[in-house]
């Protein structure tokens, strides 16, 4: 498909919800250095000429990589105390696909995620199947212990106490439902892609899969459009979330921000579910809308200059970018 040249973006999160302002300074400035390092890889790739799914790749494998993240290594733990991994990556150009869900050994999703798309004849792989996959691409595994936090284990075991004493508390409940790590990128010929990884949600049971391997769910994109959502992912996968965004600026020709918003900050909470998502547009406008305390996200575009933040009232460069142009009138609904 035909593009003409853009200047490349990358857009990045780190998961949405309760971000309260009681981390260590330490810790903060390990999480911003983390998505400064994730930006930096991803936009060395797309600055390289490579596609906006190398970039994509490259951004998540440092989130993944990062025991600061739910997301491979710091994954959160089910309710067995296992680590159930998932992930997805899209190429907007093809609509070719690929995702994982629910695998225990595998050091990063991401990539075996891209492997189902480019050497299998399937788009979604699971379990032992996906992790004898793996095997045979050569995907690196590792024992389950790699991925053990103890700040994971410990939420947990909070998470079991609630489970024990039938009282659950709202902010314990609500937390259980964060976490992911996701990235979208356009590349220097045009063309789109969006990727999202997660350990789910804490003291998750029966195998349940999230909307972030669900293509359309949590992770979409097309040649206008693409998405990564953090959030409470059964309203993700009941609203198509990543899709019905994409769909509104490209079939509707809604301004990104705007079709962004009217999922992500309208229809969810109306339904009782909240999170975030990350969305980009063929032109590089960039929509980071979020309905939660705070998002792990960042930014980078064709200065080379990243962009972080964390705090819902915190300044995340956005507001410098121009908005799209109106559509033509006779588009107008």
């Amino acid at each position: 498909m035909s593009h003409a040249a853009v200047s490349p973006v990358l857009v990045i999160h780190g998961g949405a919800g309760v971000v309260v302002r009681d981390m260590t300074p330490a810790k903060e400035q390990a999480v911003r250095a983390a998505m400064t390092q994730a930006l930096q890889q991803g936009h060395a790739r797309l600055k390289a000429g490579d596609s906006a799914l190398d970039a994509v790749i490259a951004a998540i494998a440092v989130l993944e990589d990062d025991p600061h993240f739910n997301a491979g290594k710091g994954a959160v733990f089910t309710h067995d105390g296992r680590n159930e991994l998932d992930a997805a990556i899209m190429d907007g150009d093809t609509l070719r696909a690929g995702a994982v869900a629910g695998v225990e050994h595998v050091k990063n999703p991401i990539l075996l995620a891209r492997a189902v798309m480019e050497h299998s004849p399937h788009v979604m792989l699971s379990g032992a199947g996906a992790e004898a996959f793996a095997k045979e691409q050569g995907i690196a595994l590792v024992d389950a212990a790699y991925f053990r936090t103890d700040a994971r284990w410990q939420q947990l075991q909070r998470a079991l106490k609630e489970d024990a004493d039938k009282q659950p508390h709202a902010d314990v409940e609500t937390a259980k439902h964060f976490g992911t790590v996701g990235a979208v990128a356009l590349d220097a010929r045009g063309r789109l892609a969006a990727g999202t990884s997660t350990g789910g949600m804490t003291d998750k049971r029966w195998g349940r899969i999230g909307d972030s391997p669900i293509i359309g769910a949590g992770t979409y994109a097309n040649e206008g459009c693409a998405v990564s959502g953090t959030g409470w992912g059964e309203f993700y996968i009941r609203t198509v979330a990543a899709h019905q965004i994409c769909m509104k600026v490209t079939q509707m020709r809604v301004p990104l921000k705007r079709a962004a918003a009217e999922v992500i900050n309208q229809q969810i909470p109306s339904m009782g579910g909240n999170g975030g998502a990350i969305a980009l547009d063929a032109e590089g406008h960039i929509a980071i809308p979020f309905n939660t305390d705070g998002m792990y996200r960042g930014w980078i575009g064709a200065d080379g200059v990243p962009h972080v933040a964390i705090y819902g009232d915190e300044d995340d460069g956005t507001t410098e970018i121009p908005e799209p142009a109106p559509a033509d009138s006779d588009e107008q609904p």
